[in-house]
């Protein structure tokens, strides 16, 4: 299976959605404005995908929209989304039920795009939006590898150097997994846009890079003393993402 969590358990079970290179289009994945920053291209929708481990979780409780951050992972043709089994949405997403549908998104900033004028200020970015139908995942051995790809999406090595969940811990946590069929990924790159008559005005404009990178490692206080380091938290080893 291809995914960027590789772990010791057995992979999510699943068979990627057709063939082709690329999504189809349907009428939730193609916008109004800005058409040509959207593409359904089936690898550049799993770099995004890959490249983060946040994602906001849309659905809708009590007739109500609601949103929720929480912790991802891609395995092929399906994300799969953390959360709590006291949650009353996740529970609602249960694979007895027709399921729950929602929302997922996935946003990265690249850059903030300072212009002459404050209307064409932006920022760079790419974004994933996957709508569908999420089940809660009830397979013991899919719940755990669907856990360990959430933990090495975070972190590449953690979940084989760390206490995997017990009986207890697994009962109060829920999976949800989400299909990817309806999906598109919409980019923007580049410097600002200027009006032409705002180009002779003294303000500096270009484009100011974001990246994430990572401090240095601080133990708890539990931490025996010399403990090593583990390998993947190694300056060489922590590449901005």
């Amino acid at each position: 299976m291809t995914s960027h969590a590789s772990t010791g358990q057995a992979a999510p079970t699943g068979t990627a959605a057709g063939g082709s290179s690329s999504y189809a289009r349907t009428s939730r994945t193609t916008p109004s404005r800005s058409r040509e920053r959207v593409a359904y291209d089936r690898e550049l929708v799993h770099s995004i995908l890959d490249d983060d481990y946040v994602c906001h979780l849309g659905f809708v409780r009590d007739g109500l929209p609601a949103v929720l951050p929480t912790l991802y992972a891609r395995v092929d043709e399906h994300l799969y989304v953390h959360g709590s089994t006291g949650s009353r949405p996740l529970r609602e997403a249960s694979e007895s039920d027709p399921g729950m549908p929602v929302c997922v998104t996935v946003t990265r900033v690249d850059g903030l795009v300072l212009a002459k004028s404050a209307f064409h200020h932006s920022i760079n970015y790419r974004t994933v939006v996957a709508h569908g139908i999420a089940h809660q995942v009830t397979d013991h051995e899919e719940r755990l590898a669907a856990l360990d790809a959430i933990v090495e999406s975070v972190l590449a090595g953690r979940a084989d150097d760390s206490r995997r969940a017990n009986a207890k811990e697994l009962a109060a946590t829920a999976v949800l997994r989400l299909d990817l069929e309806e999906v598109s990924a919409k980019t923007r790159t580049g410097g600002p846009n200027e009006e032409r008559e705002d180009l002779e005005l003294p303000y500096w404009s270009g484009v100011l890079p974001v990246t994430r990178t990572y401090g240095t490692p601080a133990p708890a206080e539990e931490t025996a003393p010399g403990t090593p380091l583990p390998a993947y938290l190694t300056a060489d080893r922590l590449t901005p993402r």
